[in-house]
């Protein structure tokens, strides 16, 4: 039986990860936290590598234990980056307990999970106790952003992983955890249209705008909640001053579809709406991000696992469909067996209430603890 601590002691040493802002644009962030973690998994002896941060961001850090040999791995991957800016630590959003909650930026989403699961893997290792199959462990530092330097080498571990724990917050006032999620996906379009006075030559301009504007209404109608098909446009840019015909504009796109054969029809459409129009010429750039993480018999059997060792903590662990994306979309897509939502209780992400339910940091490390074991 593996010894966790308490939620007294865990929360002290999540605090430190919390006030290390770790956006996922800035790299030497992310990597002074993947310094501090790297060298705990080193002194505990798991086996390291390190794969260099590219296109600005940080690096992404591998750690490995040797017990279970001769078995695939139960790899768990959590990231360590964050949505929010330098700053907010000593601005509004300080560290801080209030009763049962402990507020901070990322707190929530997602460094308790990614905190968990690193000190799970820590403990089995100091500790020496046996696992049925050895264990992979990755912080990565851009799921925020997409994963798009991390998507490759989660992919190249899950595949040769039994199953995939996924410590992203639990979710709901329950806790539960997540066994499908939508799969997500975002455009950039810009709209090129001609610049005029919008008094003396009003005729002559082709208002970017304007074009722009019809083309976010065409996207909002995409949207088909009895389905599970959602679109959102946000931002919005575009001109200069009132007096002047703008020439540019532009927005992002955000799309979430429930099944996979979904995912063709929306991009279809969004793409269909590039072209010229009116003399605006309008730019479609993007496509799917995040297959859709679809519930399966292998990861219902996952979640009854897990259920199993969350009962024998005290708590009980139920299940549920999310509609935000993560890490675990890829690996469930891959055909591995994949539980998400294993982190703490909370509230708030992105939000500046973000905050955990602190007292059940140790039940639900506990329950990592337990699956890295028996798995």
């Amino acid at each position: 039986m593996i010894e966790i601590g308490t939620s007294e002691r865990l929360l002290e040493e999540l605090r430190g990860w919390v006030e290390m802002e770790t956006p996922s644009t800035d790299a030497a962030a992310v990597n002074r936290l993947l310094d501090h973690a790297e060298a705990q998994l080193r002194e505990v002896g798991a086996d390291i590598e390190r794969i260099p941060g590219q296109r600005g961001f940080g690096d992404t850090l591998i750690a490995r234990t040797r017990t279970g040999t001769g078995n695939a791995p139960v790899l768990v991957s959590g990231h360590v980056d964050t949505v929010w800016d330098h700053g907010k630590l000593t601005s509004d959003m300080p560290f801080r307990i209030d009763g049962d909650r402990a507020y901070g930026p990322g707190i929530y989403d997602m460094k308790a999970g990614s905190f968990l699961a690193f000190h799970a893997v820590r403990e089995i290792l100091r500790q020496g106790v046996p696992t049925n199959r050895p264990i992979t462990l990755m912080l990565t530092p851009d799921e925020e952003v997409g994963s798009p330097t991390s998507r490759a080498p989660i992919e190249a571990e899950a595949a040769r992983a039994a199953a995939v724990l996924i410590p992203e917050p639990a979710g709901g006032p329950t806790g539960c955890a997540v066994t499908a999620r939508k799969g997500t996906g975002g455009f950039t379009i810009t709209a090129r249209g001609k610049s005029a006075h919008a008094g003396g030559n009003w005729t002559e301009g082709k208002s970017a705008v304007v074009a722009l504007a019809r083309t976010i209404l065409a996207i909002h109608a995409m949207t088909d909640l009895e389905r599970g098909i959602t679109t959102n446009v946000a931002p919005i840019w575009g001109g200069t001053r009132p007096n002047v015909i703008p020439p540019d504009a532009g927005c992002k796109v955000d799309f979430r579809v429930a099944q996979a054969d979904q995912a063709p029809e929306v991009i279809a459409a969004i793409r269909a709406l590039a072209g010229e129009h009116d003399g605006v010429t309008i730019t479609v750039e993007g496509g799917l991000n995040r297959p859709p993480m679809v519930e399966s018999a292998d990861g219902l059997r996952l979640y009854e696992t897990a259920r199993a060792i969350a009962a024998s903590h005290g708590y009980e662990l139920p299940k549920q469909h999310r509609g935000g994306g993560s890490d675990g979309n890829f690996t469930a897509a891959m055909g591995i067996p994949t539980l998400d939502g294993l982190g703490c209780t909370g509230h708030g992400a992105h939000a500046p209430e973000e905050h955990i339910r602190w007292r059940d940091l140790a039940p639900r490390g506990a329950t990592i603890a337990g699956l890295l074991c028996q798995l």
